[in-house]
């Protein structure tokens, strides 16, 4: 009955039964009664070919205590199809197509006893050995086999079996062992296997995941910079030791991330450290190396590569990488002999440091990776080639970055239901230029806290809460960026407070000198690489310079707009202010666009005229920023304003502007249109009025207009901008002559004339 079953090649039911001893579990062949084993044969070959359970392929073997009818499968084998002895199983004979042998077969090892052992093998070997062990036999993708080499078991997983004459893409999934089929061995690092000699295997272990991929890892906005940190410090390790041997290079053992605060510098150092195959790294906050007693601080700096050296005594190239983390590099590697303080405690380090990365017996295991904001306080010694020669600036993320940052924060109340549907993370993206990650993460946390606070009552703040009706809106995240202000932002509210009274039409000659600073905002916005571009607007103080200067900074919609003026630098030595200034333009190089606003500059110069005296410390310092030319991919627009163009022009600053701007004061017909948009005089006097403000600056017209205002006896104001009363003349011409309105030049003469009475 049971030959009967095997006349085709159709399947048929076996009872498993257990190999029958136990070297032949190591085989990975299938047994039978020999009487059964002409069911299996492949007609034309001396192969007998089995589809078992319709899982895998396994070559049949005969043998005497195998019963008619049943088949014996070892213990993997059976766990592999989900059965277990006396069960049935359906069996079938396999005829292999025309082009069935294997050009690559991907094997990864492990131990068939999970331990602490560990073990290293040399690949051509082993993969010698498994040709003649395995030939013939077929191999499918998923598929575990377990076998005996140098006295020890292990398992071995088939992770790719690539067939002759087939694209990857449609490649099947099993195929035959020949002689020429070339082996590649993998482990993983817990598994305790160290692979040698691996010959031209098309990559290593280095990464625990197949795919360098920052996004997966909760980083977002660092694409251009993760590839430039793949390319640079990882591709040469992806490859095995022999081939960068045969290039004559050395591996990449330093990396140094530069940027602003809050871009993700710490976050990427750490994730790469836990992408990587290899010992854990280790985390080193700068300040912690530092020691009081001699020479302690240097020693800590060695024992940090105490593991490195031992391992690369011990296995050469093979050897595993060693990451060293250093967070706030700047804070002990600093520029040496810039200490003031007598020590050189900081010159030490960096000797140290530069001798374990890059000295006599320096180490090829090894990549250090440096974090900080101030790259301008390194030894420069550090940063060559062979040393932190990787430089990346982690720079503020664009629109795309910022979009990825938010769908990183938002994703987990985006899977419980707890984001509503108004809100639009492409706008949330595109309203909050120049936030940094960490700026990001604290927009969508406050955010979350005005939901919450939502659902509590200050009355009872132990009443439970229904989490269903717990949503963030699009409301609450357009108050979070309100609130949470960038540090690299434009800003909006003190440039609104230098215009309290808005921009007013003051004719063609002041919407002229607007365009025209508004073509250079443009042109900054178009440029590919033009020198830097500035604008000096002069004029009688009181003049609306400064005014016009914030309204071009507001409607410029730049991300980052900042003011330099000498009310922040009270009290401040020339030295400090210098600083503040240089620290300002080296913020602003950091943005895409930015405009500095470098507002009342003969007061930041601390100019008097009696002398005259000036800071040219703090004049030499802008006349060099305004030449420097921003970094590659950086535009910005200085917009500078004076009321002393002849004292500026004598010191060589004005030179130094692109355009210079005159604003001037108010003719009559000028104070006309200010006063009709004021709406204060009756129409019969408007006229009258704007003759007696000729040659006005627009400040004063303000403060004549609210002196006016309040009337003779005071509380008349409000009647007046409602518009239910208007200004008495005489009372205004009173208030002209309180305001001093003359030329520099017309002042003493008018102090002189002759008095009456």
């Amino acid at each position: 009955m049971v030959g009967r079953l095997f006349q085709s090649s159709s399947p048929s039911a076996m009872i498993v039964t257990h190999t029958p001893a136990a070297d032949l579990a190591l085989t990975n062949l299938a047994y039978c009664c020999p009487s059964d084993l002409r069911h299996f044969s492949v007609p034309g070959t001396k192969l007998s070919l089995a589809s078992v359970g319709d899982c895998f392929v396994l070559s049949v073997a005969p043998h005497e205590s195998v019963r008619p009818g049943h088949i014996a499968l070892n213990a993997i084998q059976r766990r592999q199809v989900r059965v277990s002895a006396g069960d049935s199983i359906s069996v079938s004979r396999f005829v292999p197509p025309d082009t069935f042998y294997l050009a690559l077969l991907r094997l990864e090892l492990a131990f068939v006893k999970r331990g602490t052992k560990s073990e290293q093998i040399d690949a051509v070997l082993l993969a010698n050995q498994h040709q003649k062990k395995f030939v013939n036999q077929v191999m499918t993708v998923g598929q575990r086999v377990s076998f005996e080499y140098h006295g020890s078991n292990y398992i071995f997983t088939v992770n790719q079996a690539a067939v002759e004459g087939h694209e990857m893409s449609n490649a099947p999934e099993k195929g035959m062992i020949s002689n020429d089929t070339y082996i590649v061995f993998e482990a993983s690092y817990a598994s305790g296997i160290k692979i040698v000699n691996q010959r031209e295997a098309a990559s290593s272990n280095i990464f625990r995941q197949k795919e360098f991929n920052l996004l997966s890892l909760g980083i977002g906005g660092l694409s251009v910079e993760s590839t430039d940190i793949f390319r640079r410090a990882f591709a040469s390790r992806v490859f095995p030791p022999h081939v960068t041997s045969k290039l004559g290079i050395k591996h990449v053992k330093g990396m140094l991330l530069y940027g602003p605060p809050g871009t993700g510098k710490t976050l990427l150092a750490r994730q790469i450290g836990k992408m990587l195959n290899g010992i854990e790294p280790k985390i080193v906050n700068g300040p912690e190396v530092l020691s009081k007693f001699v020479g302690e601080t240097e020693k800590n700096v060695r024992d940090l590569f105490a593991d490195a050296e031992q391992d690369q005594r011990t296995h050469g190239d093979e050897s595993d990488l060693h990451v060293i983390i250093f967070d706030e590099i700047d804070a002990i590697c600093k520029s040496r002999g810039s200490a003031r303080d007598g020590t050189v405690v900081h010159d030490g380090i960096v000797n140290q440091l530069l001798t374990k990365i890059d000295g006599v017996e320096s180490l090829n295991n090894v990549l250090l990776i440096g974090m900080t904001n101030r790259k301008d306080l390194l030894d420069e010694a550090l940063l060559r080639p062979g040393r932190l020669e990787v430089q990346v600036e982690i720079s503020l993320p664009d629109e795309k970055g910022r979009l990825q940052i938010f769908q990183i924060h938002t994703n987990k109340m985006k899977e419980n239901s707890f984001l509503a549907p108004d809100v639009s993370l492409q706008e949330l993206a595109a309203r909050s230029k120049n936030y940094s990650g960490a700026e990001i993460e604290g927009v969508v946390k406050c955010a979350v806290s005005y939901a919450l606070n939502r659902q509590l009552s200050l009355d009872d703040i132990t009443k439970p809460v229904d989490e269903e009706s717990i949503k963030v809106t699009m409301d609450d995240f357009l108050n979070a960026l309100h609130e949470i202000v960038p540090a690299f932002g434009a800003s909006i509210d003190d440039l609104e407070k230098w215009r309290l009274n808005g921009m007013v039409n003051c004719g063609d000659r002041h919407n002229d000198i607007y365009e025209k600073t508004m073509l250079l905002v443009e042109q900054v916005k178009g440029s590919k690489g033009s020198p830097p571009v500035s604008c000096l607007l002069e004029g009688l103080r009181g003049s609306g310079k400064t005014a016009l200067a914030f309204t071009v900074g507001i409607d410029s919609d730049f991300p980052y707009v900042k003011i330099v003026s000498a009310e922040t630098m009270i009290g401040l030595h020339e030295s400090s202010k210098c600083a503040q200034i240089v620290k300002v333009f080296e913020d602003a190089y950091k943005s895409p666009l930015s405009i500095i606003i470098l507002d009342d500059i003969e007061r930041l110069l601390d100019y008097v005229a009696i002398g005259p005296q000036f800071s040219n410390l703090i004049n030499q310092t802008l006349l060099v920023l305004l030449k420097r030319v921003p970094p590659k991919g950086r535009k910005l627009l200085v917009i500078g304003t004076t009321s002393e163009v002849n004292f500026l022009d004598s010191v060589g600053l004005c030179d130094n502007f692109s355009i210079t701007h005159h604003v001037p004061t108010l003719k009559s017909e000028d104070a006309k249109k200010v006063l009709e948009q004021l709406n204060v005089f009756s129409e019969d006097d408007v006229q009258e009025a704007a003759e007696a403000l000729n040659d006005m600056p627009i400040k004063k017209l303000y403060m004549l207009i609210e002196m006016a205002a309040h009337g003779e006896h005071g509380g008349a104001a409000e009647a007046i901008y409602s518009g239910r009363e208007k200004i008495d003349m005489r009372h205004f011409y009173s208030c002209v002559q309180d305001i001093v309105r003359l030329p520099r030049r017309g002042f003493l003469n008018e102090l002189q004339r002759p008095i009456t009475g």
